[in-house]
């Protein structure tokens, strides 16, 4: 027992008092407080949380200020837990009013969501833990939360924390500096989130960037899914970027090979190829003869006669064959000529004529002799 033994009228419910653990029962402490005779601290008064045993939370030896919360029949009733309650709460107001974020350890995991130690018995409901939907929260016990005070009433001994107010928090700042940081041209990778009719959005780190679908790729597109799927890992380009509104445009196209690149180890001077006739123009036709690719029919390469206009003999959309006379990848060129197909076609028939025409007998010579001889 303390030398300085307190007066009677000094130990009174509401007292503030410190003491030192002289022995630690299952189900109490005892505290020498400087009185007549020790201070009781039973196990519920121990902690704003659920304790197990006694041995959690003190030790014999330990000094702890308590609080006087009965007196009876010189049996003094003591609580850690209130003084604790007391601290926790200036602490917390302060923290409130500031609207810090701060660490706390999960304890329990309860219907509805998770039991924390904030000093006292703080609660984050299952939708303020995170920015997704948890089915199940067991993994979450004894970890430690960054949180925020969503709510709290003195009161009513009630608060209410978010986990996932720290998480939007920290989303919104990595996506305002990602924003500032972004330039036209940069090229980064990020992966497919959604995919829309007119294109797909593209998380490149925080913020979503639109991928039109007029940007998917180099050759026409029908449907984003044609080409990519949510979840894919893709490099894009950035267009351009409007930081007031958050919207960034992106190109997957621009990071692809064009079509023309290496086009002359795809097609060469002298090739036949089939192609699509895409437009018709005065001087000529360009004609697809590879995705993203077209070559040019100049109008007297087009037809083995004198023509006025391309549309005498080709229409949109037709499929035709043409030959390649030249190739240019430096100025992304290729000259064709269908002329020169049907002035082969013309020289095979002669060709095949003149070698039916000797395997059928007939020479004109044989005719002419044979009326020759009627007048000899």
């Amino acid at each position: 027992m303390s030398e300085t033994n307190n007066a009677l009228e000094e130990v009174e419910v509401g007292k503030t008092l410190t003491g030192t653990v002289i022995k630690v029962e299952e189900k109490q402490i005892l505290v020498d407080i400087g009185y007549k005779t020790e201070g009781i601290v039973p196990i519920g008064e121990l902690s704003n949380l659920h304790v197990e045993s006694t041995n959690d939370v003190v030790k014999e030896g330990d000094t702890i200020t308590l609080k006087v919360i009965k007196m009876d029949d010189d049996e003094v009733i003591l609580s850690k837990k209130a003084i604790d309650a007391d601290n926790a709460w200036d602490d917390l107001e302060k923290k409130y009013h500031n609207n810090e974020t701060f660490e706390t350890e999960v304890k329990e995991i309860v219907k509805g969501g998770l039991v924390v130690d904030v000093g006292i018995r703080g609660f984050i409901p299952a939708s303020l833990v995170e920015t997704y939907f948890v089915e199940d929260f067991s993994d979450y016990k004894n970890q430690r939360l960054t949180v925020k005070i969503a709510d709290l009433n003195r009161e009513q001994n009630r608060i209410i924390l978010s986990h996932r107010a720290v998480v939007e928090e920290e989303a919104n700042a990595t996506k305002n500096e990602l924003l500032q940081s972004l330039e036209e041209g940069q090229i980064l990778e990020g992966t497919v989130q959604r995919l829309t009719h007119f294109g797909v959005f593209v998380d490149i780190g925080g913020v979503d960037g639109l991928v039109h679908i007029s940007q998917l790729a180099h050759e026409h597109v029908d449907k984003a899914s044609d080409v990519v799927s949510e979840g894919d890992t893709i490099k894009v380009e950035v267009l351009s970027v409007d930081r007031d509104n958050e919207r960034i445009s992106l190109s997957r196209k621009k990071t692809l090979p064009g079509p023309w690149a290496n086009i002359a180890d795809r097609v060469s001077q002298g090739d036949v190829l089939e192609g699509t006739v895409k437009r018709l123009v005065n001087f000529g036709a360009f004609i697809e003869v590879l995705p993203g690719v077209e070559g040019l029919v100049h109008i007297s390469q087009i037809a083995n006669r004198h023509i006025g206009t391309p549309q005498e003999v080709l229409e949109v959309g037709q499929q035709i064959k043409v030959k390649v006379l030249d190739v240019n990848e430096k100025e992304e060129r290729i000259s064709l000529s269908i002329k020169e197909l049907e002035q082969e076609q013309e020289a095979k028939d002669y060709k095949q004529y003149e070698k039916d025409d000797e395997q059928s007998g007939f020479q004109i010579g044989d005719f002419i002799g044979d009326k020759l001889n009627k007048y000899k």
